[in-house]
């Protein structure tokens, strides 16, 4: 089974997958670096020469090329793979989902990356990400088959508390 993880940028998708990727000896899949190392070209490139239509086309068919490879995984999706219904389903197979959540101040310290690219033009930053975030938020969560804070945990301390439930569940 996957362990596959979701949630808005800064709740700390990529670092806890590459710590659970570690502990539990397996293999690791970033979305996004999978689009970036298939384009060769940065997601902000992309975004610029394709628009976000043209990113999600091209995450779509990574997520399919992930799901068919993918076996006992971690898997970290970038923080919009959630708005394509069919990448939920493709990622829904022989996975459980786990959504990552952050207050709204963590996020903001946490992506402070100027490379990333804007998500809706004509508002300030700070009512960006609230805006992006409160549209987002029932999609994360109808997709989620568990839920952590990482707002005042440290990546290594949420992976851990990913693995001991999905131990608990008997899903590793």
């Amino acid at each position: 089974m996957n362990i596959v993880l979701i949630g808005y940028r800064g709740t700390g998708k990529s670092v806890i997958s590459r710590i659970l990727a570690d502990t539990l000896h397996c293999q690791r899949y970033s979305i996004d670096e999978e689009i970036v190392r298939k384009t060769g070209k940065l997601i902000s490139k992309i975004v610029e020469q394709k628009g976000w239509n043209g990113f999600r086309d091209i995450e779509r068919n990574v997520v399919e090329e992930v799901v068919a490879k993918a076996r006992n995984s971690v898997i970290d999706c970038g923080g919009g793979t959630i708005l394509d219904e069919r990448n939920l389903v493709a990622l829904g197979q022989n996975s459980k989902i786990v959504l990552l959540i952050a207050s709204i101040d963590k996020i903001l310290d946490r992506i402070k990356d100027t490379n990333r690219p804007t998500l809706k033009e004509g508002l300030s930053f700070l009512e960006e990400q609230r805006q992006v975030i409160d549209e987002r938020e029932p999609k994360y969560r109808a997709a989620a088959d568990c839920v952590f804070d990482t707002s005042y945990l440290k990546p290594n301390q949420t992976a851990k508390k990913v693995i001991e439930y999905f131990k608990k569940k008997g899903w590793v």
